[in-house]
This record gives C-alpha cells, structure tokens and sequence, in this order.
C-alpha cells in the first residue's frame, strides 16, 4: 500500500512538474503576434525607428549594419555585450535599466548615462519569452 501512495505521488509531481515547465515554454508563434506591437519602429529585414532584426540573437549589441545607435547602446557592444535569448528577455522589461546596469557591472559607469532609442517595455515575462523564441526564427 505504502509503495502504491509513493508511486502515485511521485507520478502527480512529475506531471505537475512537466505542467509548469510547459507552461514557461517559449513560444514562437504566440511571440510573432506579441512582435506586431514592436513593428511601429522594427522589421526583420530593414532598418526603421529601430534596427532591423533578423540575426539579432547572437549578433553583438550596437553592430546592425547601416543604423545610427543611441550612445549607450553603442557603448554597450564596445563594452561586449551580445543578444542572448537571456538578454533580450531582460532588455525589453526596461531596456535603459538593463543597458545602464550592463556598462556599470563592466566598469564603464562612465558610459551609462542618457537613454537608448527604445522607449518601449514588455512588462510580461512571458510576452518577453514568446517574442525571443520569434526573433529566434529570424535569420
């Protein structure tokens, strides 16, 4: 009986634990809708208000080709910062926070003054995760 009431706990937790993971899950076909707030100033293939961001996972911040980026954002790249999937979620809850907080933590407090281009924020994490595994896509 005491083997039965384990197993059946154990198998509630791993499916419980199965739920939550999927719940979290990037979803790139949700993130696509969630970027049609973004496409005021961004395009995959053209520079607009903002950069075009086709091949911005991975790609070095400040470095798409032919756009004039804010200073902050420009010395952010000098100062080594890449587009992971990690980063971007964290950028577009506050883009100056995480851009301001990037130069000090690389001892360049001196650079992490005035604003980047990007006044938007995405206050849902989820949201966030969903318009990565989009701009993941795009290549």
């Amino acid at each position: 009986m005491v083997k039965k009431i384990l197993a059946i706990v154990s198998i509630a937790a791993t499916a419980g634990a199965l739920s939550v993971g999927s719940a979290a899950a990037q979803d790139a076909a949700k993130g696509e809708a969630v970027f049609k707030q973004c496409m005021t100033c961004h395009r995959a293939d053209k520079n607009m208000v903002g950069p075009a961001l086709a091949g911005v996972v991975g790609r070095k911040a400040g470095t798409a080709p032919g756009f004039s980026y804010s200073p902050l954002n420009h010395h952010s790249g000098e100062a080594g910062l890449v587009w992971t999937q990690e980063n971007i979620i964290t950028y577009l809850a506050d883009p100056n926070a995480f851009l301001k907080k990037f130069l000090t933590d690389k001892g360049h407090a001196d650079q992490a003054v005035g604003a980047t281009k990007m006044t938007f924020k995405l206050a849902n994490e989820q949201q966030r995760k969903d318009v990565v595994a989009y701009l993941a896509t795009l290549k």
